[in-house]
């Protein structure tokens, strides 16, 4: 199965790294879109087919979880597998993410431990 992969995070050295991170997965990857912060990453949405989305928390112009909030609200894209990858250490915010149906990754990660999160959310389709 070919994904097309959408990430969404304002340093464009992050959107590098995920990407070599994924390649270094061996996923089959069909297309790589980019955006550096939430409105564009809904843009992006809307203009092309996403199978797998991968989100930052801190953002300028519109933060990762109202992004997040965005997605789960259209229809389109309300079942989308989406990962957020952050550093961010606070419990409540890192609930209120799996409550919204999105799997959680800490800064840094090894390319292990992102192939394991993304085959489980491609493989099942929800997040546990």
């Amino acid at each position: 199965m070919s994904l097309n992969v959408l990430i969404v995070d304002d340093s464009a050295v992050m959107r590098k790294m995920i990407t070599k991170t994924i390649n270094l997965c061996g996923l089959d990857v069909s297309d790589y879109y980019e955006a550096g912060d939430g409105k564009e990453g809904l843009e992006k949405l809307d203009a092309h087919l996403v199978d797998l989305l991968f989100i930052d928390i801190n953002m300028p112009v519109m933060d990762g979880m109202e992004m997040l909030s965005e997605v789960r609200k259209r229809e389109c894209s309300q079942d989308l597998p989406v990962l957020i990858v952050s550093t961010e250490s606070n419990e409540g915010r890192i609930e209120e993410i799996g409550r919204q149906g999105a799997a959680f990754i800490h800064k840094p990660f090894t390319p292990e431990v992102l192939r394991e999160k993304i085959m489980g959310i491609i493989q099942n389709r929800t997040i546990s």
